[in-house]
């Protein structure tokens, strides 16, 4: 019994000194130094599915540094497998059906070409045999030819004219032929278009069964173990992004009311001899109360404002093995732009 109380007065001697500790600190700085104490914290990025699938692979644990685009997990489905071979070979069938109309469109021109050919030999023929009925009419006027002879040659020119109506004929046909064809073309490159589109979207949807790290990051929870079965949208990996690092602190409205975001601030952790800089990101429009694990000076001073602080990410980025989420530690705020930073927060960077 007088060990645990031993203990326990031990307990409350090292709580009150350090206390008074904090207190002699904050006292010792200038009257426009605001200070509360708070957490690091480090922005969590959750990494989800697109689509549903069994988990073929998890390539990442817990704590390791990832690159941009590294695969963090595999995904497989028959159903997005599947999609892509059809729509595949649906682009291949398309493709095929265009080749086709092609040479029918070739086969078509070259007919309209022999027609025009056989309507310029028929109408040269045409023309020969109008010169000979003509002759062969005055000839008969004259009485040099038979009347069947004259009868021959108008045969003749009627059967030239013929030729030629029917060349002509051909000749519609086939050009008929080559727009039928043609049309015929344009709807196949228009199936070609949209097998394509729907190939692309089966490789994207295909491709999105890998999930990949949208940034450079440090993974946090490792959520899915492989031959899980996800939905869409099912969260499989958690990261932090190491250059997102900020401390929220509270202060009353005296201390916030000057403040502006983009101001400079200060980030002190407990353990480390070092002296962040940050910078005021975020200011709340409106008090809360004090949450339960911030310090304040005065005990009635029940509403507080939040506001965070925020590392510049290259610094952020450079410690990112040494600072951590969770880290407690002090911020510091100017409420007078003008005045200077006192030595004992000038910027020390631990070194590296």
């Amino acid at each position: 019994m007088r060990k645990l109380a031993y203990l326990l007065f031990v307990a409350a001697l090292a709580a009150g000194g350090w206390w008074a500790w904090r207190q002699q600190e904050a006292a010792a700085l200038p009257d426009y130094i605001a200070t509360s104490n708070g957490r690091l914290e480090m922005n969590r990025i959750d990494v989800a599915t697109l689509y549903p699938g069994r988990i073929r692979a998890v390539h990442v644990n817990e704590g390791d540094e990832v690159a941009k685009d590294a695969v963090l997990v595999e995904l497989a489905s028959d159903q997005s497998a599947g999609q892509l071979a059809a729509a595949r070979a649906a682009t291949e069938g398309a493709e095929d059906t265009v080749q086709r109309a092609q040479a029918g469109i070739k086969q078509a021109k070259q007919t309209v070409a022999r027609a025009e050919a056989e309507i310029a030999a028929y109408r040269q023929q045409q023309k020969v045999a109008k010169l000979e009925l003509d002759n062969a009419r005055q000839m008969r006027r004259d009485n040099l030819i038979s009347a069947s002879e004259y009868s021959k040659r108008e045969a003749d020119y009627q059967r030239a004219v013929a030729s030629v109506k029917a060349a002509e004929a051909a000749r519609a046909e086939a050009q008929a032929a080559v727009a039928q064809v043609e049309a015929q073309a344009k709807e196949a490159a228009a199936g070609v278009r949209r097998a394509k589109a729907t190939a692309d979207t089966a490789a994207a949807a295909d491709a999105d069964m890998t999930v990949r790290s949208p940034l450079a990051a440090r993974v946090e929870y490792r959520l899915v173990e492989p031959g899980n079965v996800v939905g869409a949208g099912s969260r499989v990996i958690s990261l932090l992004d190491p250059g997102d690092i900020s401390m929220n602190l509270f202060l009353p409205n005296a201390a916030m009311a000057p403040l502006q975001t983009g101001d400079e601030a200060r980030i002190v952790l407990d353990g480390i001899n070092a002296v962040f800089p940050a910078t005021i990101s975020y200011i709340a429009s409106d008090a809360q109360f004090t949450p339960k694990a911030v310090e304040t000076p005065n005990e009635r001073e029940k509403l507080m404002y939040k506001i965070k602080l925020k590392i510049p990410p290259d610094t952020a980025k450079r410690y990112n093995r040494l600072l951590k989420g969770g880290m407690t530690g002090n911020g510091y705020v100017r409420t007078d732009r003008s005045q200077p930073w006192p030595i004992t927060l000038n910027t020390h960077l631990p070194p590296q």
